[in-house]
């Protein structure tokens, strides 16, 4: 009967301790501005701004005042449409690299880090890749489909939201109308 009464009392140690790392917050994890009630994550709306760690764990912010176009690329590494993209995102960071900031944002929540970084790995990505490890900046921004682009002018105003994948000329299109 104390062996018993051992193991539940053990068990629910641990449990306990889940729980508590489930719901730990760390302050370098996520950062959000306090966002405006009418905050609408669509073109013509200012940009929440947020802070996310990169994968080498430096923190970016994106939003607010900027010196260039900001691209901000959502995706997951499960996403088959994203994979199509993949290539065309290294082609505008080496091409447009200098006249803009670009950075992906993995939706780690819905992701697993590991896998998220074997596909940076995979397609030689060489810009910034953000981790949204809890996911307030995903829902923030009511990204429901992958991929979703945002290009936010240099006041922080998103002009663009793309939901899912474009040509590469639709892209240099877009580009050279927002720079």
């Amino acid at each position: 009967m104390k062996r018993i009464i051992t193991l539940f009392i053990i068990a629910f140690v641990f449990a306990g301790l889940a729980v508590f790392q489930y719901t730990k917050n760390t302050p370098d994890a996520l950062s959000i501005a306090a966002p405006a009630a009418d905050f609408k994550p669509k073109a013509g709306f200012e940009a929440t701004i947020f802070k996310l760690p990169a994968l080498n764990e430096q923190t970016y912010q994106i939003g607010g005042k900027q010196p260039k176009l900001s691209f901000v690329n959502f995706w997951a590494s499960w996403c088959g449409p994203c994979e199509l993209e993949a290539p065309d995102l290294q082609r505008l960071s080496e091409q447009y690299g200098d006249k803009i900031q670009m950075y992906g944002v993995n939706a780690t929540k819905y992701d697993k880090e590991r896998s998220a970084r074997e596909f940076v790995d995979e397609y030689e990505f060489t810009f910034p890749i953000l981790m949204d490890r809890v996911g307030d900046v995903t829902k923030h921004y009511k990204v429901d489909t992958f991929p979703t682009t945002f290009l936010i002018d240099s006041e922080g105003v998103i002009r663009e939201r793309i939901n899912g994948v474009i040509p590469y000329e639709e892209w240099e299109r877009l580009l050279k109308k927002w720079m």
